[in-house]
């Protein structure tokens, strides 16, 4: 818009020297009509077209009785995504049916309050959410997935009613639950680059860290939480009353330290900076030294009562990951997942390990975390089994590894024949153990298309001027795929696999495109970088 007022205030002057030179006006008026249509064609995806995927839609508009509607009413849906979302194609139709199915899920927690837009975790009201019915137990995963909204304004008005909605001050439950929230903005602006908004926050995130620490860390320094209060009741390592340190809350507050010193490094101060990086260097180090049972070569729960180890692998032991905490030495505890003895089961990544005595003795129906599959888990492992593929020298897996949990991760999204996400589901039939209670349709707890996105495609949010992208699909597995419309820094970016250059005719291999211009490419599936 800059340029567009300058060609104006020059066609003004120019007009006022010398009216008679209608060429040197007609030259500057057809600079702008160039310079307008070429903004508008900027926002719209380069080769793929909308409504091709509209089919998604109208099949999950019909699937069954909307049950309960909120700010975005299914009627409406198409006319919110095709506004809102990235497009995704590739040759394997379940993989893209669960891409569309899954933003058209996010979309029915969006709730308009007289504070703005929340998003909610359960449609159906719950006894023990906080205003507005919000949970705070997923609030890292609605941030992550609903990154790539072309909108921002939904999760905006979400953290601000978290952390101001109370009076200016936070929702009474911000931390009844353990959350990696401040990680999760930081992440977030990585994707829109909207410095202001996650540097007014600073404050507030900096108050939460400290009400963090004078709630749940030990004099070792080390954090503990009640596995309830985790988001993961009925353990085998813990108790809804046992204080133990964990690897999941720890793993969060180091993320969480390290994503508050980036802030208020380009904030520029320098205090909150070495501070915070003092915080997350003593939690990486009482995490290998404390957490890590090398009997097993896994992180494991600290129990509180003789402060030994809980002697229980347990799927939380990767999520140190996520937060590219462990150094280079651990990364041995990955050779867990493949293994269908511990965690690696026919629909899933199972939330404990299936040889334990304990395995799944806690009964049933009841939300346990004894060893049954969780997408809330299942989405932190992926998320760190990326990082770990993408950030770490290590033999222990490849990307076929990571194709294949996600391949599972998204056979395991159906139930009755249908597209489905719920709360947790049985590890070796696929059954969704909560699928027929209305409190389990649609549970927002989990992501999926950030997966898509960061992890199979490969496109690696950084706050520089370099796109990297990083496909995480094996070699001969698809010969093309399409990633489109991502509003990324505020452009948008195409990512193409085209094996033989016949599909999309954009060249042969890799390529990645901004507002329409090639910035790199390469003949073979692997790690490439551009300019923005």
């Amino acid at each position: 818009m800059l340029g567009m007022n300058f060609i104006r205030v020059m066609i003004s002057q120019r007009s006022q020297r010398n009216r008679s030179d209608r060429s040197v006006k007609l030259f500057f008026l057809c600079a702008f009509v160039t310079l307008w249509q070429s903004s508008s064609a900027q926002q719209k995806p380069l080769i793929l077209k909308q409504d091709q995927f509209k089919h998604y839609v109208d099949y999950f508009n019909t699937m069954e009785e909307p049950n309960i509607e909120q700010a975005i009413p299914n009627v409406k849906s198409w006319e919110w995504m095709k506004k809102n979302i990235p497009l995704f194609e590739c040759p394997q139709q379940n993989f893209e049916e669960i891409f569309y199915y899954r933003w058209w899920t996010l979309r029915k927690h969006i709730k308009k309050t007289e504070k703005g837009f929340v998003f909610t975790e359960f449609l159906v009201q719950r006894s023990y959410a906080d205003k507005y019915n919000l949970i705070s137990s997923g609030l890292g995963h609605h941030i992550y997935e609903s990154r790539w909204l072309h909108d921002k304004a939904y999760m905006d008005n979400n953290l601000q009613v978290w952390y101001r909605g109370n009076d200016g001050k936070p929702l009474k439950k911000l931390r009844f639950y353990s959350g990696w929230n401040e990680d999760a903005i930081y992440n977030r602006f990585l994707v829109n680059g909207d410095k202001n908004f996650m540097l007014d926050l600073l404050p507030d995130l900096l108050t939460n860290y400290a009400a963090w620490e004078a709630e749940r860390k030990r004099a070792d320094g080390l954090f503990w939480q009640y596995d309830v209060r985790d988001a993961m009741e009925e353990t085998i390592s813990g108790g809804r009353t046992e204080k133990n340190p964990r690897p999941s809350i720890n793993g969060y507050m180091f993320g969480n330290a390290k994503a508050i010193a980036a802030m208020a490094a380009m904030k520029g101060d320098a205090d909150v900076v070495a501070l915070y990086n003092r915080k997350a260097d003593s939690l990486k180090q009482l995490t290998q030294a404390k957490l890590w049972n090398s009997k097993h070569t896994f992180f494991e729960v600290l129990k509180e009562k003789g402060d030994t180890a809980a002697n229980v692998k347990e799927e939380i032991g990767f999520i140190p990951w996520y937060f590219n905490l462990p150094d280079t030495q651990y990364s041995k505890a990955w050779q867990s997942l493949i293994d269908t003895k511990t965690f690696c089961a026919p629909f899933g990544i199972t939330t404990a390990d299936r040889s334990h005595p304990e395995f799944r003795t806690h009964g049933c129906c009841k939300c346990e975390w004894d060893g049954a599959v969780w997408p809330f888990a299942t989405a932190q492992t992926l998320t760190g089994m990326a990082n770990l593929l993408n950030n770490y020298q290590q033999d222990y897996l490849a990307d076929s590894n990571y194709f294949s949990l996600l391949n599972t991760y998204v056979e395991s999204q159906y139930y009755r024949g249908r597209p489905y996400i719920g709360e947790y589901l049985d590890e070796k039939t696929g059954y969704w153990l909560k699928g027929d209670e209305e409190r389990s349709r649609y549970y927002n707890h989990s992501t999926f298309n950030d997966l898509i996105i960061s992890g199979l495609v490969g496109l690696r949010p950084r706050a520089d001027n370099t796109i990297e992208v990083n496909p995480l699909l094996p070699d001969n597995k698809w010969n093309w795929f399409c990633l489109d419309n991502v509003l990324y820094h505020g452009k948008i970016v195409t990512i193409v696999w085209d094996k033989d250059g016949l599909k999309y005719k954009k060249g042969k291999g890799l390529s990645v495109w901004v507002n329409g211009k090639k910035v790199a490419s390469s003949l073979k599936l692997e790690k490439i970088t551009g300019k923005m």
